[in-house]
């Protein structure tokens, strides 16, 4: 088994969006703060699931006991990226029990009847739970720059209800990691025809794959303004070169661990008589 390589430089450090970040400079192939190879990032990676799962495990009990602390990871990318990957092999590592993934898909007749932000309000983890977006509120002003299905002046309103949206939730408890998984348009295409090539992988394919793929300028021009616009100190973004899906997934990872040990986490001491209900249990 390879030998564990570490972060010589933290994630949210390195890949936190500032005011002069240009995601054009962004190369996907790279692995910022991270020396290793593949075979470390994976070993890596095994390492330190027993570490995010107590630490889950520990913020799942404070909130059965009153605490309002919750994380909410917000995954963004182009398709292929590598969030299903994410969930899988990051957030996968944790209690099922104490984490609520919510993908958000195309908006139902009824979510399209309220506003947009209606929907994500009614998928957010409750108090103790990892909560994770597969996509998420910023699809409202992503794909519809793109489109032009909202004028500008709908669209700098959203993005000021989302600034607004996420304060009051980091003000309620809620450490927010917004995530956003940047590959080469290159890296997409071998990976759509890696889908059409392998029969298992069909069912992660759509034709409307394409139809977004030739738009990807004006998307990662409309990514551009959402760093610009909603990158806040209360809810940053951190680009994650994801070429390489195993640097995405420790660089997630460690994003995760950094913020669960800002939130000074303790086991809940015992609301009753502990050596007395362990001589009963004896007894029993």
């Amino acid at each position: 088994m390879a030998a564990v390589v570490e972060f010589t430089e933290s994630p949210s450090k390195e890949l936190r969006v500032g005011a002069r970040f240009k995601l054009s400079r962004v190369n996907p192939e790279s692995t910022p703060g991270y020396p290793g190879r593949k075979a470390a990032g994976v070993a890596l990676l095994a390492a330190q699931d027993g570490r995010l799962d107590v630490l889950q495990e520990m913020l799942f009990a404070e909130g059965n006991f009153g605490s309002s602390k919750r994380v909410l990871l917000i995954l963004q990318a182009m398709d292929t990226a590598g969030k299903g990957g994410i969930v899988e092999h990051v957030v996968g590592s944790m209690d099922p029990q104490g984490v609520k993934v919510a993908p958000f898909k195309t908006p139902t007749d009824e979510e399209k009847a309220h506003d947009f932000l209606w929907r994500i309000e009614k998928a957010l983890p409750a108090a103790g739970f990892v909560g994770v977006f597969d996509r998420s509120h910023y699809e409202d002003v992503l794909i519809h720059r793109v489109h032009g299905w909202a004028d500008e002046t709908e669209l700098e309103r959203r993005y000021a209800a989302i600034n607004e949206f996420e304060a009051r939730l980091a003000a309620d408890g809620t450490a927010i990691v917004k995530v956003m998984l940047h590959i080469s348009r290159e890296e997409q295409k071998a990976r759509l025809l890696a889908r059409l090539d392998d029969p298992s992988k069909h069912w992660k394919y759509s034709p409307v794959d394409l139809k977004e793929r030739a738009h990807w300028d004006a998307y990662m021009d409309a990514y551009q303004l959402v760093f610009d616009k909603t990158s806040t100190e209360v809810a940053p973004w951190y680009v994650i070169p994801a070429n390489r899906k195993w640097f995405a997934r420790i660089a997630v990872q460690e994003l995760l661990l950094e913020t669960l040990g800002k939130l000074n986490l303790r086991w809940p001491k015992a609301t009753f008589d502990v050596p007395a209900e362990r001589a009963r249990a004896l007894r029993s």
